[in-house]
């Protein structure tokens, strides 16, 4: 549909008079106005995931589940806990130091311990050592979830004393960024700094557990057969994911703490980001390792009404599907309970679901002992304060971002460039096809709508949607002299989304420049609009086999093609801030012949600043794709455009440092690289 623009409105935007705020103010109007429906992103981004999530698991022949279980631990381990530069953690000789100990109440004491995941991390620890102990006994390790009171938090107090006064030793284990460890290095979202240099960011999480657990099983009297996980939502993950991964973990009670990815996607119940690891959901969805419990006892606790997440009605159906015939397999249909939490139905581990377990453990550890003990046994006075419970940690601690800059050292594997043309030719078809497949860089075909036109004399106005592949829609404001009058295209993109465009769009097109300003997918308009935080979308992404990164920059190169073809000449790609120019980059450098150069401002030096200013993924949610920097950095990214021209603006110091080497390297092809 075509429409005139008023003549007032064209004066303001296009007139040649020395630009004004109220120029400005008009076209931000008009790149601002939404071009994409209400949600639409959202159900896009839903349809793109779901289908990519592995099927839930069909058990229907022991022999066969057996086997199906041993690989499926096997990859979960190999291919997801302990990938890349992760897999010599495994190994890795970590230490055991054990404190003092403190009155606790009736019939035991508490010991303090600190415990390393990794030479170097050490976790808090609390032991609840029964006064009398007869013969071998139980284990009990007890996890925290996301409370800012971490160990010290009532309700898992109450938990670790009453399994102590029933003779249980009972480990109370601190967890990465609460309590104790609540310090900005610890925080999950920097577990994603590991992932950029390629090593699983969830090892540590798995560490810590199994090294809790070596823990209990190194205590006098501990019975390795009778070993009990157990917590609350964090805490519920971090029982699922040990008790299906370690088969020491003889009874398992997760506390809403976990739902099958495609009830997570369906109801936005999405965690954080060890709870979408990368890849693990073209590997085994929650409901596998669910079903990998089978035949070990296990409790699935869930709240009716919880107010955080995962609750009962559309979480828990799912998952008794998934692992009652595994069960069944073994005629232990009784080892597999649950129990859904009226009061007081939220998100909790309160009385009603601490009696679930109590009984648990009596009938799968004490099954004959009449005299056990299965309500709760009245202990609120010895809670303890979060300062008697402290535990001194060495004032160097690992963290996340400390063991980052660990592996910083040695990276990217091939800092230098190559110094003839003939070998720079080879290694950039070389490295382009990397690329591709480390950011999972899909090729779309792009169509795009017939637009909404609003023209006048001199200029065109076009409101559009590209449709990339079968899924994406991608919003595009483009502006251009009438009459096929521009001298080239440009696209922008920018962090801000097109309606910060309006200075960069107005300069552009009084230069003569056909303008197409987008929003690729996360940006702009194309944000998710939704209840849970934007960056978990990335991560679901990343946790199907897909990358953020590798969308957005097939979406700019696919429109970038289309205007190659509607108008007979490569486009230029103009972006700004680091998340716009990092996928213009990869755009620019696999795109030769749609893509005429770059021009970047606001751009990362390097990626290992999002180490060295301790990001995270909530930070920039693209841009910490597994294994980026291990091949490449910026300067590498830069580097595949040659001889096209990038250009980086806004140049600080650590850039020149950074990016200067490309001068020599454009000179190899007789071009000239521009960095200001």
């Amino acid at each position: 549909m075509r429409r005139p623009i008023p003549a007032f409105f064209l004066l303001l935007l296009f007139g040649r008079l020395t630009p004004a705020a109220d120029d400005v103010s008009a076209l931000k109007s008009a790149l601002e106005r939404p071009i994409l429906a209400a949600g639409q992103v959202h159900a896009e981004v839903r349809a793109f995931v779901e289908p990519r999530i592995i099927a839930p698991p069909r058990p229907n022949d022991r022999a066969s589940w057996e086997q199906e279980v041993e690989r499926l631990r096997r990859d979960m381990l190999e291919q997801v806990v302990f990938r890349g530069r992760a897999a010599g953690w495994r190994d890795a000789k970590c230490g055991v130091v054990w404190l003092d100990a403190i009155d606790g109440g009736p019939g035991y004491r508490i010991r303090k311990f600190r415990y390393e995941a990794l030479p170097g991390m050490w976790i808090p620890g609390l032991l609840y050592l029964p006064d009398d102990l007869e013969g071998n006994v139980p284990v009990a390790v007890n996890v925290n979830g996301h409370t800012g009171h971490g160990k010290a938090v009532d309700y898992k107090q109450l938990r670790a004393i009453n399994l102590a006064k029933r003779g249980i030793l009972s480990l109370n284990l601190e967890w990465f960024g609460m309590g104790q460890l609540a310090i900005d290095g610890f925080h999950h979202g920097r577990m994603n700094q590991l992932d950029l240099c390629g090593a699983s960011g969830l090892a540590p999480f798995y560490l810590a557990l199994a090294r809790g657990i070596d823990v209990g099983l190194s205590l006098d009297r501990a019975d390795p057969q009778r070993v009990l996980v157990t917590g609350l939502s964090g805490g519920g993950w971090q029982t699922i994911l040990i008790g299906s991964l370690d088969e020491r973990v003889a009874l398992a009670n997760p506390v809403a703490g976990y739902g099958s990815f495609h009830t997570n996607i369906a109801f936005d119940d999405m965690g954080d980001s060890e709870q979408a690891p990368v890849d693990m959901a073209t590997v085994a969805d929650y409901a596998h390792l669910t079903a990998m419990r089978a035949p070990r006892p296990t409790l699935l606790t869930y709240n009716a009404n919880d107010d955080c997440c995962f609750k009962s009605g559309h979480t828990l159906g799912p998952l008794l599907e998934a692992a009652r015939p595994a069960f069944a397999l073994y005629g232990a249909e009784d080892r597999l309970r649950w129990h859904v939490n009226h009061v007081p139905g939220t998100h909790n581990f309160e009385l009603e679901n601490r009696r679930k377990l109590y009984a648990a453990v009596g009938d799968y550890f004490y099954p004959n002992d009449a005299t056990f003990v299965r309500s709760e046994i009245a202990s609120e006075p010895e809670i303890k304060s979060a300062e008697e419970l402290h535990v001194p940690l060495p004032e160097e601690n690992v963290d996340f971002q400390r063991l980052a800059q660990a592996l910083l050292a040695d990276l990217p594997r091939e800092p230098e460039l190559p110094e003839d043309k003939r070998a720079a030719e080879s290694w950039q078809r070389q490295k382009r096809d990397q690329l591709r497949a480390l950011l999972c860089v899909p090729s779309y075909q792009c169509e795009a709508s017939a637009g909404d036109v609003e023209e006048a004399d001199e200029f065109v106005v076009t409101r559009r949607i590209f449709k990339c592949g079968e899924t994406w829609s991608v919003p595009c404001v483009e502006i251009a002299p009438r009459g096929n009058a521009a001298k080239q295209t440009t696209m922008l993109v920018a962090d801000e989304g097109r309606a910060s465009l309006a200075g960069e769009v107005k300069q552009l097109v009084a230069a003569g420049c056909r303008v197409l300003a987008v929003d690729p997918l996360f940006v702009g308009e194309s944000k998710v609009a939704a209840q849970d935080p934007e960056y978990t979308y990335p991560l679901f992404l990343s946790t199907v086999g897909e990358r953020a990164l590798g969308i957005q920059a097939a979406q700019l190169a696919a429109i970038a093609r289309w205007a190659r073809e509607a108008h007979g000449k490569p486009v230029e790609v103009r972006a700004i801030g680091r998340r716009s120019t990092a996928a213009a980059l990869v755009a620019a450098a696999l795109s030769s012949e749609s893509i005429a150069g770059a021009e970047l401002s606001g751009s990362l030096a390097s990626f290992k600043q999002l180490v060295e200013e301790n990001r995270r993924v909530q930070d920039f949610p693209e841009l910490f794709p597994f294994g980026l920097l291990v091949e490449f950095d910026v300067r590498q990214l830069a580097a595949l455009s040659a001889p096209r021209p990038v250009k980086f603006r806004e140049a600080d110091a650590r850039a020149v440092r950074e990016l200067e080497p490309l001068v020599a390297w454009y000179a190899l092809f007789g071009a000239e690289f521009e960095l200001r």
